[in-house]
């Protein structure tokens, strides 16, 4: 383990993106800010990356942000400080990423762990996970998305109920609300969400990305827009090399071989 806050490594197309200050409960500073930030630029541009990994090293995903450093600098330059200056983790102030993220989360998962699921795809929790939104109890409010993201994907009762009482809720509450997809055994959910992030990767990529896009439009803006822009985007998917192989794959029964062409 080296001394770098953030971790980045590409295993295929897999670029795994480790929060790295264990010995802090993983609290964000500017510098985890910058490098997570700049981490999900590479994921967004990198042609060989299909989709990201995010995950806490040691016991505990984050107890949130190192108010001591942040604080000031957020009061200065407003919440889109946050979002660092390469492509915003929580995607509120840049576009979000392009491609899709898979958290893992374990131990405390505190304020911008919660926030950061809300912006992910897929979350895969330990059963040991604490989570806690708890910026009432401290004179202040979420501002990485959970006003913006929890009613919508939690349902309004829900979200008030956490958001309201800063009161800390567990792997199985996570699940209920839909905050969280699986839970495992505490240590093995990196493996998991990596298991479900290569699954991802060996689809076609234009598919991915065009489900993605698609997705996104239909829940910021409605069904019609989704509609017209599904209809702009997939005469191309239709006409790639990838589809063709698709078809091919299925006609000679064997695995496709995508290359996002």
């Amino acid at each position: 383990m080296t001394d770098q806050p953030v971790l980045v490594e590409r295993d295929g197309h897999v670029l795994h993106i480790g929060i790295n200050r264990p010995d802090k409960r993983n609290a964000w500073d500017l510098a985890v800010i910058r490098g997570v930030s700049a981490a999900y630029a590479r994921l967004d541009v990198d042609d060989d990356v299909r989709v990201g990994v995010v995950y806490g090293a040691g016991d505990h995903f984050s107890a949130g942000l190192d108010l001591a450093e942040v604080g000031p600098h957020v009061r200065e330059h407003g919440p889109g400080a946050l979002g660092g200056a390469g492509v915003d983790p929580y995607g509120l102030w840049t576009d979000p990423v392009s491609k899709p993220v898979v958290l893992a989360v374990q131990g405390i998962a505190f304020t911008l762990s919660i926030e950061l699921a809300l912006a992910s795809d897929v979350v895969v929790a330990a059963s040991d996970v604490r989570f806690r939104q708890l910026e009432v109890g401290r004179g202040i409010l979420p501002f990485g998305g959970a006003t913006i993201r929890a009613a919508e994907q939690w349902g309004w009762g829900n979200a008030m109920r956490w958001l309201l009482t800063g009161d800390e809720f567990g792997a199985r509450e996570a699940l209920r609300i839909g905050l969280v997809q699986e839970v495992v055994d505490p240590g093995s959910q990196h493996d998991r969400a990596t298991a479900i992030a290569e699954t991802i990767a060996r689809q076609a990529p234009l598919g991915v990305l065009g489900t993605l896009a698609n997705a996104r439009v239909a829940r910021a803006r409605g069904e019609a827009a989704a509609r017209d822009h599904l209809q702009g985007l997939l005469p191309d998917i239709l006409d790639s090399e990838d589809a063709a192989e698709g078809v091919a794959s299925f006609l000679e029964r064997r695995d496709a071989t995508f290359t996002g062409r």
